[in-house]
């Protein structure tokens, strides 16, 4: 009899192309992962799965080098700050779309002025809401004007903000993008599949000053399996090269196996529990009580979980943000120890000695939500778990119709508190909360252009939101890759797969 990792392996027709299409002899790099975007558009999606397709397909203004955190002219050649308010970046000529289209300052006018209008539909606008508008000055120069003084802005320019082809984009709207997408990245679409993945090529015309170098493997494909096992099996028989988010159970097994390393490391990925403290989801909701919510936060085992399920380097987390985040202040909020006793002391407080029950929404790492549920139920909280795909968790989420809701966010990637408090805390659709206060705090934080006065602005809003535990940040997330033997791989703190520097051995 196979064993169980290996029995899934009859799945395999449905999922990938037969393993002779993937490794080196054929250059091409199969990629896998357990879920995709919605819409392949960076501005239309918020899942990691996105991002890394973003960075393959376009490009932005400016570069981040992983390793210094420097910034470098990308599709931008220079910029200067004329006004706290205006930054005018000149952009570098020679550079075509992957369709033949000429890279011009039309495109990125047109970009971001489409992603600021109400009709572009964009997912996270914490994302551009700092833009007020572009203004063409040249052919190859514009002035991006900002809303107010934003520090932050090539952070962010340098993160989700890509350059799309404003006359191919009008012709074809965003549904065809979606199917048909064309940037000036090192790799261009071949084929999107919805439910099974996506096909690239390496994009020959790729401009050869981009900082980020020239990419080496020819084609790389992305392919959807939900199952973990499935995913490890595959590995194993060749079907494809690389997976990530592995299992710790499944990356220990992995290391043994000829042919296969394993490499992990702790992310800038936080894994919380946002509580419904305004009691959307019911009038007599228990979690209206402060007490509630700060027994939610003490009920659960942060050490436990980071150390015993999600491993390779996870750490607990008692801030809305990561710690390596400008303004992010561990040392201001409150450090909820692992305490089941205060918990349950706390509930008989708010009238609750005998517990209740409730829902808590998921959408990713079951494991880590059950046990976050057991934790729960030690205490009286008796949670009935709803696992369920990202979209319809959303839904239920916004809807006010979730008590509490597991999430995962990685900021994008961006190393700036507002990319993680700001959009759970600053009005927008994800903000279930609605506290002025701390809206007038994070406000001041994001647009200060005095590094002293954002820190002690994000400082009170990060203490407020730990007091009224309106959420309770639990673990960071590590991010174990297993990946063939024959691939140079380099994973990164930012949990930015980055393939267009990978190359076989």
């Amino acid at each position: 009899m196979l064993p169980r990792g290996m029995a899934c392996c009859a799945l395999l027709p449905a999922f990938v192309p037969a393993p002779a299409l993937a490794g080196k002899a054929n250059d091409t790099l199969v990629y896998a992962s357990d879920s995709e975007a919605p819409n392949i558009s960076q501005y239309h999606n918020n899942v990691r799965e996105g991002v890394i397709l973003a960075h393959l397909i376009w490009d932005t203004l400016v570069w981040r080098d992983p390793r210094t955190g420097d910034y470098k002219p990308q599709l931008a050649s220079a910029w200067k700050w004329e006004s706290p308010t205006a930054l005018v970046m000149d952009l570098r000529q020679g550079v075509q779309f992957q369709n033949g289209d000429p890279f011009t300052a039309e495109d990125v006018a047109f970009t971001f002025n489409y992603a600021v209008s109400s009709e572009s539909r964009v997912i996270t606008r914490q994302n551009v809401d700092w833009i007020k508008s572009v203004d063409k000055l040249g052919d190859y120069k514009v002035r991006i004007n900002l809303k107010q003084p934003f520090p932050a802005a090539l952070e962010y320019l340098a993160g989700p903000l890509p350059i799309y082809p404003g006359a191919y984009f009008r012709k074809v709207g965003l549904e065809g993008f979606a199917k048909a997408p064309i940037g000036t990245g090192p790799y261009k679409v071949v084929s999107v599949t919805p439910g099974k993945g996506v096909s690239m090529v390496r994009n020959g015309n790729y401009f050869k000053d981009s900082p980020q170098g020239q990419p080496k493997i020819g084609n790389i494909k992305f392919v959807v399996i939900p199952d973990p096992e499935t995913r490890s099996a595959q590995l194993m028989t060749g079907a494809i090269d690389w997976i990530w988010r592995v299992p710790a159970d499944q990356a220990e097994s992995l290391k043994s196996t000829p042919g296969i390393t394993v490499q992990s490391g702790e992310t800038m990925r936080v894994g919380f529990l946002v509580i419904d403290a305004a009691g959307n989801s019911s009038p007599h909701s228990p979690f209206k009580d402060v007490r509630v919510r700060q027994a939610v936060n003490h009920a659960i085992n942060r050490q436990g979980i980071a150390d015993n399920l999600v491993r390779g380097g996870s750490k607990p987390v008692y801030t809305a943000c990561f710690r390596t985040q400008f303004g992010c202040d561990d040392k201001v909020v409150v450090h909820y120890d692992y305490n089941p006793a205060k918990a349950k002391e706390l509930l008989r407080a708010a009238g609750y000695a005998n517990g209740f029950d409730t829902d808590l929404y998921a959408y990713r790492e079951r494991e880590f939500a059950e046990a976050i549920v057991g934790d729960l139920h030690k205490v009286g909280i008796r949670a009935r778990l709803h696992y369920m795909k990202h979209d319809a968790m959303q839904v239920e989420y916004r809807g006010g119709k979730a008590p509490m809701t597991f999430y995962a966010w990685g900021s994008y990637s961006i190393n700036d508190t507002s990319a993680f408090t700001g959009v759970y805390f600053k009005g927008s659709s994800d903000d279930i909360v609605k506290d002025p206060q701390l809206r007038q705090w994070l406000e001041t934080a994001d647009t200060s252009t005095d590094p002293a006065v954002r820190k002690t602005n994000y400082a009170k809003a990060l203490a407020l939101i730990s007091r009224q535990a309106y959420l309770a940040p639990m673990f960071s997330y590590s991010t174990y890759y297993a990946h063939s033997s024959a691939l140079r791989f380099q994973g990164y703190p930012d949990e930015l797969p980055r393939f267009h520097e990978a190359s076989w051995k």
